[in-house]
């Protein structure tokens, strides 16, 4: 069955993804809808591109993954649908692509003839994107939706850097259990660090931490600890508690990780 994953901003309070899944489901009513989340920050995009970057490869190829954050389209955001290790992802050009992919995409199109028959532009998510996504999983080809494109945006300022010996990076994601996921993955981790000795430096710098742990329970229950978890990325959390609110370091805080 043809699947379509959701994630956006837009909470369940209102009907907004209520009246999304309705029309996905009026386009096509095959179509099986995956929540991702609806609960990233409102036009949080680095949020909404690690929630996908992490959850996609877990998903059938030719699954369709709707990105509904910071969608409304200008002169420097341009509608994209975008094939990548054989998924698609349909959403605004406002950087999260570069952040969700390793390498170049395979194929972009824009949805400039998405856009040409939609009679309104007021809820993109909804009139643009599912329109778009619901042809993709159908097995519409994405020459239909318009015309050959790039991915132009980029938001460097989520990309973790390097200086010297630092690796300087910040909290993109904090869970419901309190664990803060970084945007520094064990791949720039290794490259860097070389096996080294190092110190994890949290926004407050009496928060030092000089090892990486296999499993949350790695260390006594109250304590804090860095792991590298399913995500791939590195996370700081507290063995049974919220490390976010005991440390004090919230989502896009920063982060540093210093080798010897």
């Amino acid at each position: 069955m043809p699947i379509i994953t959701l994630t956006t901003d837009m909470g369940l309070r209102d009907h907004y993804v209520g009246v999304l899944k309705g029309t996905i489901l009026r386009l096509f009513p095959e179509a099986q809808i995956v929540d991702l989340s609806h609960d990233i920050k409102p036009f949080y995009v680095a949020g909404a591109a690690m929630m996908v970057r992490t959850s996609y490869p877990d998903f059938p190829k030719g699954t369709v993954h709707l990105i509904g954050v910071a969608p409304n389209k200008s002169d420097r955001t341009q509608h994209l649908a975008v094939e990548y290790d054989g998924h698609y992802f349909i959403g605004a050009d406002n950087g999260m692509f570069p952040l969700i992919f390793n390498k170049p995409p395979d194929k972009v199109f824009d949805l400039s003839r998405v856009e040409e028959r939609s009679t309104s532009a007021i809820f993109p998510t909804r009139d643009i994107f599912a329109v778009a996504a619901t042809h993709l999983a159908k097995g519409g080809i994405m020459e239909v939706l318009g015309k050959p494109a790039d991915v132009e945006n980029r938001n460097g300022v989520f990309l973790p850097t390097i200086d010297g010996n630092v690796i300087r990076g910040m909290v993109i994601h904090v869970d419901v259990y309190g664990n803060m996921i970084t945007n520094v993955d064990n791949i720039l981790f290794q490259s860097v660090g070389q096996n080294r000795p190092f110190q994890i430096r949290l926004r407050r710098e009496q928060h030092i931490i000089t090892r990486i742990h296999d499993s949350y329970a790695g260390v006594p229950e109250g304590e804090k600890m860095a792991l590298f978890g399913a995500t791939g990325f590195l996370e700081i959390a507290i063995n049974r508690s919220n490390a976010s609110q005991l440390l004090g370091v919230k989502q896009e805080d920063a982060i540093s990780i210093e080798f010897s």
